[in-house]
């Protein structure tokens, strides 16, 4: 295959926008191949993972706090539930609501995922030494605290 950034102007490859474009292209990829080749997609991991962490939740919680879109969410929790990984439940509070929780099945297939999941981590970062892929993982951290803070928001201290 063609390497794109090969035939890339000079001037763009010293963009730090441009780089993280690209590097998110290519670790999108490489999870996204890694979960296929078990048979499931990053939805699948974000979901249960974000169950496991934070305990049974409605749906609008869960679209929250997967950053999954509800529109697209449904039909994630569909597939699941039909897989035996997750439950639906109504919640005893509002029947009108579902509460989605994580299956004893949900929870062996996430410690299933974690493999693929590392060695896509380990293949981006093939390139970086131990204490170089620690710095970039704060670096990227830190911009993406920046970036998530709601405008008006306390400025964090330099480093």
């Amino acid at each position: 295959m063609e390497n794109p950034t090969e035939n890339t102007p000079a001037g763009w490859r010293s963009l730090p926008s441009w780089l993280l474009t690209q590097t998110a292209q290519h670790a999108h990829r490489l999870v996204a191949d890694g979960f296929s080749a078990v048979g499931t997609r990053g939805y699948d991991f974000r979901l249960l993972a974000t169950l496991e962490e934070s305990g049974p939740l409605s749906q609008a919680g869960l679209s929250r706090r997967s950053g999954i879109h509800v529109s697209d969410l449904v039909a994630a929790i569909n597939e699941l539930a039909g897989r035996g990984l997750v439950e639906r439940a109504p919640d005893p509070s509002d029947r009108r609501r579902n509460i989605i929780s994580l299956t004893a099945d949900g929870g062996r297939q996430l410690r299933r995922l974690e493999k693929p999941l590392a060695e896509a981590q380990d293949a981006l970062l093939a390139p970086l030494s131990p204490a170089e892929r620690q710095q970039l993982t704060g670096l990227l951290s830190r911009l993406l605290d920046h970036h998530d803070r709601p405008s008006g928001g306390p400025e964090e201290p330099r480093r």
